[in-house]
């Protein structure tokens, strides 16, 4: 199986780009846009300056529990940068959603409380709610995660996504939210 069935079995068709997406991803950005791949795992991942994003992780099955993620994780953590993700809020009936929050808690990130990400599916017509987790070797804000994000958001998700998709993703500011008072307190230290 390709890396892509991979990666297209495990996320929810509204999380996944198009394989043609990826590629020009890899193609167009192949300086920021990154694929580590192994014979039981994907990591798609940016690198930009100050942060990375991970796009996707993917561990198989048959090799969970075996310290792969944690590996791959701690490849990123070395680089010393602050790392983002998103990922579904934990939903009862999907085991495998709260297993993956209780992974990257045990990882060491924290849960980005004051962000909002709400994407409506092309593929599928459907609004899509995901949760931002981010690590830190410094004391990162909740404003600089949301930055980042819009960044991401502008760069990578919605990269050529008319050529792509046949229509638009809404803009970055529909996307993501941030509450007033971090916002407003992130200004004070200024």
């Amino acid at each position: 199986m390709n890396w892509y069935d991979k990666l297209n079995q495990y996320f929810p068709i509204e999380e996944m780009k198009s394989k043609e997406h990826i590629e020009l991803l890899l193609k167009d950005k192949g300086e920021i846009y990154h694929k580590d791949e192994g014979k039981y795992h994907v990591l798609m991942y940016v690198e930009l300056d100050d942060f990375i994003f991970i796009d996707y992780l993917f561990v198989s099955k048959n090799a969970r529990g075996k310290g792969i993620g944690h590996e791959l994780l701690e490849k990123l953590k070395s680089k010393g940068k602050t790392i983002i993700l998103e990922v579904e809020p934990v939903d009862y009936e999907d085991t495998d959603t709260e297993k993956r929050q209780r992974f990257y808690k045990r990882e060491g990130f924290k849960h980005a409380a004051a962000i909002g990400y709400r994407r409506k599916s092309l593929a599928t017509g459907k609004v899509n709610e995901m949760e931002i987790l981010y690590w830190s070797p410094s004391k990162e804000s909740e404003e600089s995660i949301y930055e980042n994000m819009k960044k991401t958001y502008n760069e990578i998700h919605t990269y050529k996504d008319v050529e792509l998709y046949g229509e638009k993703y809404q803009s970055a500011s529909e996307v993501l939210t941030i509450k007033d008072a971090v916002k407003d307190s992130s200004h004070i230290a200024d």
